[in-house]
């Protein structure tokens, strides 16, 4: 059985359980040792399954996760275009007021305005970043101390 989404192609074969003898078997002449290596076997082979099944989710995850950062990209480049085609038509518009050359200025220093008040907004957030993990910093140095003391309330 396979389920199709977009071009990719997902087996689904081993995400539908195996049908089940509910009878119980006898299993009184085996040894445990016999019995617990089936289990182990079990217990590996349904492990491997759910390895496979979730690698093939999430290689469809992934390239729908591509298509949309594709778009992204697509949406950031049409935005670009529009903010320079309006810069264009801003500088032409004004262009006819004070003239090309002074309309040209104009737009430009408009958008250093706009770069100065992105870069210290930036720079203002970015101080705000704390790479360091300071709780996890915090908890793991009272581990050794709260071993210490599991340590001597055993004795």
């Amino acid at each position: 059985m396979s389920q199709s989404s977009g071009s990719h192609t997902v087996d689904t074969a081993m995400s539908t359980p195996p049908r089940v003898d509910h009878a119980a078997p006898d299993v009184s002449q085996r040894s445990v040792g016999d019995l617990i290596g089936e289990v182990t076997d079990d217990l590996s082979t349904l492990m491997r399954q759910e390895l496979t099944l979730a690698k093939a989710e999430l290689q469809v995850e992934a390239a729908k996760s591509g298509k949309a950062a594709g778009m992204f990209g697509g949406a950031a480049l049409a935005g670009h275009m529009l903010l320079l085609f309006l810069s264009i038509a801003l500088w032409w518009g004004l262009g006819n007021a004070i003239g090309r050359a002074w309309a040209g200025l104009v737009v430009a220093l408009l958008w250093g305005i706009v770069a100065a008040a992105l870069f210290v907004t930036g720079r203002k957030k970015m101080r705000e970043v704390h790479p360091k993990p300071e709780r996890t910093m915090s908890t793991l140095k009272e581990v050794p101390d709260a071993l210490k003391g599991r340590q001597e309330a055993q004795r």
